[in-house]
């Protein structure tokens, strides 16, 4: 019987996570209807010697150097042929049943293109976990938020996000995609390198009239940040960068100059609170970031133009026309049902 679904995870030196967090994806993860897949992405750690004693069922994708996050999956998923691939992180546990609810909003919706499960934290269970949580919507000058997570407000699960839902993006910790889509979309932005490349693609899609949903029926724990620590200054340099390179590349005409504007005064406030908070080299990553987005305009004019070709909603409901920063610093909005 062919396979419905690859479960692709890619790795980079990550030998001890593989140990810890593989075995439950093997064994929640039925092999009548899914392949599990490492893509090894140029690892020196003793990974793929690891990956093929202990677990000879895995099917490896050697990759020749580190790629980074986004186009070490294009290249990985380029040997994927199931309908539906999920791309997992190597930090995230499983749980039974996982793969259930999502695969069937799949299959009952041909227009829903891609799922992401309930994403709790793997070292405080009872909580969300930051990238991902119950599902990603954005505000309009491209702050994103979860239902669950609201900048480093992270709240505990009481079952208030247990309904399905359409989200404006799905967490790339665990994304659950047709894997024609993805390949016909360009998949994820190999110019991202790694952070918010996922919600990048998913706002693509959803501005093509695709939708986006979250199945919270399905669990699995992520423990975040294993790469990079929250305050890295590599991470705040990704972050900015690629966030502003998105707004570039997705919003229409009679947005972009305005939403720009406030960013370029957003972001020097951003640099503002590093420095006054004693972290001088996230300040620097800040100015570096807009320094690095100006030089790309001219590289990324072209992805603009595709998009606003292929564009078919100009207004996405799961893109807040608000503004998170007001509604969270001054008028005290520290939830997702408070902002609703």
């Amino acid at each position: 019987m062919e396979k419905r679904v690859a479960i692709v995870i890619l790795n980079w030196n990550g030998e001890a996570l593989m140990r810890q967090f593989l075995p439950s994806v093997v064994r929640y993860s039925p092999a009548e209807i899914a392949e599990v897949v490492v893509a090894d992405n140029g690892s020196t750690d003793g990974s793929v010697e690891m990956l093929r004693e202990a677990f000879p069922s895995v099917r490896l994708i050697l990759l020749d150097k580190n790629y980074g996050f986004a186009e070490g999956y294009n290249r990985a998923l380029e040997a994927i042929t199931t309908p539906y691939v999920v791309l997992l992180n190597s930090d995230v546990e499983v749980t039974e049943g996982w793969l259930n609810a999502p695969l069937r909003a799949l299959d009952e919706d041909e227009d829903t293109v891609a799922v992401q499960p309930k994403i709790r934290s793997q070292r405080q269970p009872s909580y969300f976990e930051y990238a991902g949580a119950a599902g990603g919507f954005m505000d309009q000058y491209g702050y994103p938020f979860c239902r669950g997570r609201i900048f480093d407000i992270v709240e505990e699960d009481r079952g208030q996000y247990d309904q399905a839902t359409d989200v404006l993006w799905a967490s790339g910790a665990c994304l659950f995609i047709r894997t024609d889509i993805y390949k016909e979309a360009g998949g994820l932005d190999a110019g991202f390198f790694a952070h918010q490349e996922e919600i990048d693609l998913c706002w693509r899609l959803r501005s093509r009239g695709y939708r986006i949903r979250c199945t919270p029926e399905s669990v699995v724990y992520h423990v975040g940040g294993a790469t990079l620590e929250m305050e890295h200054p590599r991470k705040t340099f990704l972050n900015f960068r690629n966030n502003l390179l998105m707004l570039y590349k997705n919003l229409p005409a009679d947005k972009l100059r305005h939403v720009m504007r406030i960013r370029l005064f957003l972001d020097y406030l951003a640099a503002l609170k590093f420095l006054l908070a004693g972290h001088p080299a996230n300040a620097r990553a800040v100015y570096e970031a807009r320094r690095a987005f100006r030089a790309l305009l001219p590289e990324y004019a072209s992805k603009r133009r595709e998009n606003m070709e292929k564009m078919l909603l100009r207004s996405v409901p799961e893109l807040r026309d608000s503004s998170l920063l007001v509604r969270f610093y001054l008028k005290g909005e520290k939830t997702f049902a408070e902002l609703k």
